[in-house]
């Protein structure tokens, strides 16, 4: 079995040169516009994201034992200046605030920061003992080489508990480079984390982890060259780590709103946000220094309702709802607004009107467009037409650097209404290689179709450029003529993107276009921790998606599993092409019963080890028809992590 976890494919080595096109006179034009239209003049942001800015790393790479370079914060270093044609002025802008990185003090004797070492941000608060680390990064070496900087230039003291924030695994992962399970059980740390948070950190992109984190590689730009034709970041943050993921199984968890708790001496107000950013998420306030911890419901951009890579579609009325409720709650109050990305917000007046638009920005979102689609518009429609009032949309945070306006309302029809638009035209239409044949055909040809798309280039009409040509690439992948202009719209597209992840989308499109599939190295997508952490249920679900199930319409297999080593047993069953499984139960009509332990298991999930070799070296047994076994495992598929995006 094969899990993938998502951190570590957004780590993908850099290939390749930047793409070589200039920007086009639609694109310099559609840059120029922007910059009339925002106030570039507003320096706050630069002001705040300085702020209290203490010392970073002489060394700006941050290395594993071996040399290897998990995470350089001088890739960045080309963001100076004003923006050049080939970027988005305002992603420009953003990615230069996300680049911004070292050790920052929000409170003073208080409350600091770890910015710019990873996608995400690192927060500690002073206790009565030591520190108390909320959001530990994506990897352990990142994470620590932050909290030496902190013991270093502020205070040497130990980890006296740990918050997660939510189950996405940027917020987690580095946890063991600050402190390890064994001195969590000795010292008795707690560890806090919304309820559910183990369970969705380590189950989630396991099921359609393959597909998910093969478009992750297109989300982050991890094919791309960073650089003013390449990517610019995320929009969120800057990049992703590549370095070892961990995890640990929360102590304390909080399920309601409002949850009261001392944690090293500093109270804590939590409150509970499954549901819109994550499926399992809480923010808290710290009363002591005014400060809401705001987790990622509230961020100096527009977040994702949708993600690129693909997720389960998330509710703006939620998000709307959350932040609403916290304005009620501390919006009198509060002095400084911290998160899990970006940097803080100072004073109560700039803080209300932050929250503000953030709120009323999922609120527009999604009640726009259920308006809309109640009026009859179909998802495309809404997308095309919905655009934010400019009390939102002239606000930097409210702009779509992540999410955007265009993809989070369809994600809102979606939410509702699924994928059919309900026009019977739409409800079985050919997939994209024989509908990409009818098009040319009916185009008159490819030679046509590429003739009338070279005009739309040079009247900048790149979108309808890149859906004619889709077809004829589909149609005939081997056409250079196609594929080539194609790729010239897709980069046009992608340097107008004020969302780091659709320029990255664009670009790392083009690129394939032009260049292939290039199957770059990639660390081991399988991180141990990870890997042991996942509850047998969910085991037992992946094990049912990777049944290949045409290919098992013949078969009837029922075999019995138990696991001495955590005294845990299971039944699984393979009939009319599909695994049924029921845990702490045996099949007395079983064909076999395998008995290995849990921790090798482990050990096949990681390619660490093979069942085959298992049962020959005596550590795994079959007691009962072998046979059956090798079928079953015969019928398991594996995935290709570098299957084709742009082509057929």
């Amino acid at each position: 079995m094969r899990i993938t976890i998502l951190a570590s494919v957004l780590a993908l080595a850099i290939t390749g040169p930047a793409v070589a096109n200039e920007a086009s006179d639609a694109t310099r034009k559609a840059q120029d516009a922007l910059r009339s239209y925002l106030p570039f003049q507003d320096q706050t942001d630069f002001l705040n994201a300085t702020r209290g800015q203490i010392a970073t790393l002489e060394a700006e790479k941050i290395t594993a034992p071996d040399g290897t370079v998990i995470y350089d914060m001088a890739q960045f270093d080309f963001l100076k200046g004003d923006a050049p044609n080939t970027a988005n002025p305002s992603l420009w802008r953003q990615s230069k605030l996300n680049a911004i990185h070292g050790l920052f003090e929000v409170v003073k004797g208080g409350i600091y920061q770890v910015r710019g070492f990873d996608l995400a941000v690192m927060t500690f608060i002073r206790g009565d003992q030591g520190w108390i680390v909320i959001d530990p990064l994506t990897a352990n070496e990142t994470a620590a080489a932050g909290f030496r900087l902190l013991r270093e230039k502020v205070e040497d003291l130990p980890v006296s508990a740990v918050i997660f924030t939510h189950s996405h695994v940027d917020h987690f992962g580095g946890v063991k480079g600050i402190v390890t399970s064994q001195e969590i059980a000795e010292r008795k740390i707690p560890v806090i984390a919304p309820v559910g948070f183990f369970e969705e950190a380590v189950s989630e992109n396991l099921i359609a982890g393959n597909a998910m984190s093969r478009r992750a590689s297109y989300m982050y730009g991890n094919l791309l060259a960073k650089g003013p034709k390449g990517s610019l970041g995320s929009g969120l943050g800057p990049t992703t780590a590549a370095g070892t993921v961990t995890i640990v199984e929360p102590t304390v968890t909080i399920s309601q709103t409002p949850t009261d708790l001392a944690v090293d001496g500093i109270d804590l107000v939590f409150l509970n946000t499954p549901g819109a950013e994550a499926p399992a998420e809480f923010m808290f306030y710290i009363p002591k220094f005014k400060t809401m911890m705001q987790a990622e419901e509230i961020n100096h951009t527009m977040h994702n309702l949708y993600t690129l890579r693909g997720a389960k579609v998330r509710n703006g009325d939620k998000f709307a709802k959350y932040i609403n409720d916290t304005i009620n709650r501390f919006g009198g109050e509060v002095e400084i607004s911290i998160g899990s990305h970006n940097w803080p917000t100072w004073g109560n007046l700039a803080i209300n009107e932050f929250w503000r638009g953030q709120r009323d920005t999922y609120r527009y979102l999604h009640d726009e467009a259920l308006r809309l689609a109640n009026k009859g518009e179909t998802m495309t429609e809404i997308a095309e037409q919905m655009k934010l009032p400019d009390g939102l949309a002239k606000s930097f945070a409210n702009r779509g650097y992540y999410g955007t306006v265009n993809h989070n309302a369809k994600a809102q029809y979606q939410l509702y209404f699924g994928w059919f638009s309900g026009n019977p035209s739409q409800l079985h239409e050919l997939p994209p290689v024989e509908a990409g044949k009818k098009f040319v055909e009916y185009a008159g040809g490819a030679d046509a179709v590429i003739a009338k798309a070279r005009a739309d280039y040079k009247a900048g009409n790149y979108r309808w450029v890149a859906t004619a040509l889709n077809h004829v690439v589909f149609a005939d992948p081997a056409n250079k003529r196609a594929r080539d202009l194609l790729a010239d719209a897709l980069t046009q597209m992608g340097y107008q993107a004020e969302s780091g992840p659709w320029r990255n989308f664009y670009l790392s499109g083009a690129k394939e276009l032009r260049d292939g599939v290039v199957r770059a190295s990639t660390p081991d997508a399988a991180s141990p921790d990870m890997v042991r952490a996942l509850p047998l249920e969910t085991y037992l679900d992946y094990l049912a998606v990777c049944l290949n199930h045409p290919k098992a319409v013949g078969s009837t297999i029922y075999l019995n599993f138990v696991l001495p080593d955590v005294k845990q047993q299971f039944t699984l069953s393979v009939t009319n092409g599909v695994m049924n499984y029921t845990i702490g139960r045996q099949n007395p009509q079983a064909d076999a019963v395998v008995t290995l332990n849990r921790s090798l298991l482990d050990d096949i999930n990681l390619r660490q080890a093979k069942l085959s070799d298992a049962i020959a070296a005596g550590q795994a047994t079959v007691d009962g028809n072998q046979q059956k076994v090798v079928e079953f495992v015969s019928l398991l598929d594996t995935f290709d992590f570098w299957f084709n995006i742009v082509t057929p």
